[in-house]
């Protein structure tokens, strides 16, 4: 089978460069065993981050050829082999070593959106009536892995550095896994207005393109907050309506 020629990001905390490897790829083979086969045989200490190799839990998230994509779920024989193939460090996060990124901030993020609270229960034994259209709606939000590469590929978080003000595009997913659940009561529109800056986000759909959970993020979750926003904010009608009849049923929103 035939060697092929690897350019790896190597250094610690963004001091570094690339590094030439070659290794033998052999049918079957993704990204993270050649990354494993390099290792094993170039260089010992070169630092990955895996661990189902299964692309479940998220953590061998990188930049391969440019893209952000698990290594884990990157077939060898889907990249072309006629240059190096380049493999980096996903650029959202502070480096730490290698192909290994500090991805913590995100869990601080997922701590400040407000929590599931659930309505008063429908019936006298304490449980609820809910449509299965309902359910079957927030659902897909819930495959997210959280390998955090919709983060990375984002322009806001990337290219802008807005950690201290946007939440990005994994997050408004989270969000929307809340706001729409048919039994949850909590108002994060506000938060999702000023806080957590989803005007910022220009739906430009790079997040729902890299998602390897194949989740619509940008048509499911992202535009539908926004189109809460705007009316909770921004709307005339709905203002004038809600005059009259005081603040609209969260559930009947879109």
């Amino acid at each position: 089978m035939p060697n092929t020629q690897f350019r790896i990001w190597r250094g610690e905390r963004g001091n570094g460069g690339f590094r030439d490897y070659t290794t033998e790829v052999t049918e079957g083979m993704v990204v993270l065993d050649a990354m494993h086969q390099i290792q094993a045989e170039h260089a010992n200490d070169m630092a990955i981050r895996w661990n189902c190799k299964a692309g479940k839990c998220g953590s061998c998230s990188a930049e391969i050829n440019g893209s952000p994509r698990l290594m884990c779920m990157t077939r060898m024989d889907e990249l072309p082999t006629d240059k190096p193939i380049t493999v980096e460090p996903m650029r959202a996060f502070p480096h730490v070593r290698d192909l290994v990124t500090d991805v913590s901030w995100n869990f601080e993020v997922k701590k400040k959106i407000r929590k599931f609270r659930p309505r008063t229960p429908d019936a006298p034994d304490g449980t609820w009536r809910m449509q299965q259209v309902d359910v079957d709606r927030v659902q897909e939000f819930r495959k997210c892995i959280e390998c955090f590469l919709c983060q990375d590929v984002c322009h806001v978080l990337r290219d802008h550095h807005k950690h201290d003000e946007f939440i990005g595009p994994r997050f408004f997913v989270y969000s929307a896994a809340l706001e729409m659940h048919p039994l949850d009561t909590e108002d994060r529109l506000a938060d999702l207005k000023e806080d957590q800056a989803i005007g910022y986000c220009n739906i430009t759909k790079c997040c729902t393109k890299v998602c390897p959970e194949h989740i619509t993020i940008t048509d499911n979750a992202i535009i539908p907050l926004k189109e809460r926003v705007v009316d909770e904010f921004y709307d005339p009608v709905v203002k004038l309506v809600r005059l009259f009849r005081g603040k609209s049923a969260k559930g009947t929103r879109g």
